[in-house]
């Protein structure tokens, strides 16, 4: 075999090389040739090492080609350490063996030259202002092994495994497509594969892809690949990367709503993070936009915050305008024009009448759908209890008024007590059984409705004499529902007279009252024990009615009362104190110096009713106009007790004007010979409600109190 000249020539040099090696650290160590053989080697191990960590092409050749250097390296350091020429001149035998094997090695390192494999590219592409360049005309393409067989790839596939393959394959992977976004200039989907079949891609990042193809990382967006029905492989040894810079240049300037939705609704730490728009729908009629979403994860329950949700869509954010309804995994927003709860909706009997199963509509929703409340339970065989909360003229007694129109119209008795005499009370009075505005009125009302109960227990019914449980809307029941509303319950409970009786009867009231057809209404400006709920009543309370809560005074109170009126906390909608649209900008006005805009409209009338589900719903209550007639919304006749109940209540002596003053012995017990009433008041006990007698027991530190004081002489 003839050897190239090349390798004989470097096995000659090695030749003449290795007496020098043997001589130079042996005569002077500081001399110019031991420095010489140092420096060489140094460069050479130095070049060695770097090849051998390196993963570019052509590393092998690179440490056959440093490894003669290195090793004379290592000669002349053993020579520097040895005597002389070493024993059995060693010296002269190592830079001898030295010559033997890298003159073997010749061969090896001379097969990468030119000549003996493909000339490497000495010029790398430009760079050009789109990501994938077409070939250059004119220009041959450099001979090398190729890395994808003959595959028929077109131009444009071949310049974008050019600058992949210059990139150095990253993530060790194969560019096998490219394939432009149409209407762009430089977007593109790449598919990649793993360049050892059979193994997954692990390192590659978008900043390796976005490198390669001189982009921004945030550009790139890496996809994983499903196996396709014409046979293309997928799963983790392939990926597809999409480059779209232009898309992204737009998407910042001019988002579509989706874009928009995905970028500032639906992320981390957007309005709806998780989300995906489904819809956006526009009711010109109304003047009302309807954005619905759902969540990603089906599994998941919408966490919405409507301000952000607001910013992230350019919409103002205002409390009267935007509204959310959850759903699910589903949640429709909807953005009014101006606010839909401004107007009202007036009351018709037409409205309240209820239906067959005790519903009637009470008002309508942001959405103008019609809300319903019941006047009785009929899945339950059972009355309704109530709960009507609200400050001071937010609308609670127009609701009174609706209620008791709707329980009279289905011909139930209705029996209201307030603490203090007002216009529209007096006027509800006059289409109801009874009404009365004190502390003692109430008291009389709730023992008369209790020991209701107990008559109606024994009550007979007339198809076959004997007593049964209340059914509503059965044509055999001898007597008529009744509903007990007490305005402004917890100061009456707070009366320092009849206070404690009142909350101790609405409590076994609200217990034992539904079977016997006796419903309780409370309504006030909490719902927590320590204005009169007690935990029991609460629970009876919210278990059988649906909770209509106004204006608390301020958002936060507002959600604290509908929560407490809850078996479960549920996403609470707002009511502000006023509806108010924001006009313009607050920073300018200021800049500018102008007052704000006015208050606008009250909220009055809007509640928050908690329907059976348990989920909470904004509405805007009917309004009955208390300056007219309320006859148009009441039946013709007032619907009142029966004549056996009167005749019974009247024996226990309980029947009679509860406007009167309390007779001796009625609460309290009857005052002794010389002591007048109020002394006995002062010095009494708590009284049963039939009559004068001591209480059995004492349930509270006042009535523990006055026991004890009653026994001083």
């Amino acid at each position: 075999m003839v050897l190239p000249r090349s390798v004989a020539l470097e096995r000659l040099a090695y030749t003449l090389t290795a007496p020098a090696l043997a001589l130079a650290p042996n005569l002077t160590l500081d001399g110019p040739a031991n420095i010489a053989v140092l420096l060489a080697g140094a460069a050479g191990t130095a070049n060695l090492i770097h090849a051998a960590t390196s993963r570019l092409p052509g590393s092998g050749q690179r440490i056959v080609r440093s490894f003669p250097l290195a090793l004379a390296a290592g000669v002349d350091v053993a020579a520097v350490w040895t005597p002389g020429y070493g024993p059995v001149q060693s010296d002269v035998l190592l830079a001898a063996g030295w010559a033997l094997l890298c003159g073997a090695l010749a061969p090896i390192s001379r097969a990468g030259r030119r000549g003996h494999r493909p000339a490497p590219v000495t010029e790398l592409p430009a760079v050009p202002a789109a990501p994938v360049p077409a070939a250059l005309p004119g220009r041959a393409e450099p001979v090398k092994e190729p890395l994808h067989p003959e595959d028929g790839a077109s131009l444009y596939t071949r310049s974008a495994r050019e600058l992949w393959e210059r990139a150095g394959l990253p993530g060790g992977t194969l560019l096998v497509k490219a394939i432009p976004h149409p209407d762009t200039a430089k977007d593109l989907t790449i598919l990649l594969r793993s360049k050892d079949p059979g193994r997954p891609i692990r390192s590659l990042s978008e900043a390796d892809v976005a490198a390669a193809f001189a982009v921004f990382e945030e550009e790139v967006v890496l996809a994983p690949v499903e196996q396709q029905s014409d046979g293309r492989q997928g799963g983790p040894g392939w990926l597809q990367a999409h480059i779209t810079p232009d898309a992204t240049a737009r998407r910042v300037k001019a988002p579509t709503l989706q874009e928009r939705w995905v970028d500032k609704v639906a992320g981390a730490k957007g309005g709806a993070p998780g989300s995906e728009l489904v819809a956006r729908a526009r009711d010109e009629e109304r003047g009302v936009t309807f954005y619905r979403g759902r969540m990603v994860d089906e599994t998941e329950t919408p966490r919405i915050d409507l301000a952000k949700v607001c910013r992230g869509l350019g919409i103002p954010a205002d409390d009267s305008c935007v509204f959310v309804l959850i759903d699910g995994a589903e949640f429709l927003i909807s953005v009014f024009d101006t606010p839909p709860l401004s107007q009202t909706f007036p009351a018709t009997r037409e409205l309240l009448t209820p239906d067959a199963k005790g519903m009637y509509v009470c008002g309508y929703t942001t959405t103008g759908q019609p809300v319903k409340n019941m006047i009785f339970q009929h899945d339950k065989n059972a009355a309704r209890h109530g709960l009507i909360l609200g400050v001071s003229r937010s609308g609670k007694t127009q609701f009174f008024a609706i209620d008791m129109a709707a329980m009279s119209l289905a011909g139930q008795v209705v029996w209201l007590g307030t603490v203090r005499k007002d216009e529209k009370t007096s006027v509800l009075g006059k289409y109801i059984d009874r009404q009365g505005s004190n502390a003692l009125w109430m008291a009389r009302s709730l023992r008369a409705a209790r020991a209701l109960c107990d008559i109606r227990a024994e009550m007979p019914w007339p198809h076959d004499g004997q007593p049964h449980d209340y059914k509503p809307g059965d044509p055999r029941c001898p007597y008529r529902q009744l509903n007990v509303f007490a305005d402004e319950f917890m100061t009456c409970t707070k009366d320092e007279e009849y206070g404690d009786f009142i909350q101790t009867i609405a409590d076994d009231l609200t217990v034992t009252g539904l079977k016997y057809g006796v419903g309780f209404v409370p309504a006030g400006q909490s719902p927590f024990a320590h204005d009169g709920f007690s935990s029991g009543m609460k629970a009876n309370l919210r278990q059988n009615s649906r909770a209509v809560v106004f204006n608390m005074g301020n958002p936060s109170s507002t959600r604290k009362a509908v929560e407490g009126a809850m078996e479960n906390p549920h996403d609470v909608p707002t009511i502000p104190t006023r509806y108010s649209q924001q006009e313009g900008s607050v920073i300018e006005r200021a800049m500018r110096g102008e007052a704000d805009p006015e208050n606008g409209v009250s909220t009055g009338g809007v509640a928050v009713i908690v329907l059976d589900n348990g989920r909470a719903v904004l509405m805007r209550s009917l309004y009955a106009d208390f300056d007219t007639d309320l006859a148009d919304i009441f039946p013709d006749e007032v619907v009142r007790l029966t004549d056996y109940e009167i005749a019974e209540l009247t024996k226990r002596g309980l029947w009679f004007d509860w406007n009167e003053p309390e007779r001796p012995g009625e609460f309290h017990p009857a005052p002794d010979d010389g002591d007048d009433e109020d002394e006995s008041r002062r010095r009494g006990g708590g009284g049963k409600p039939d009559g004068g007698k001591r209480r059995a027991e004492v349930t509270s530190a006042r009535q523990a109190l006055e026991a004890i004081k009653a026994l001083v002489p």
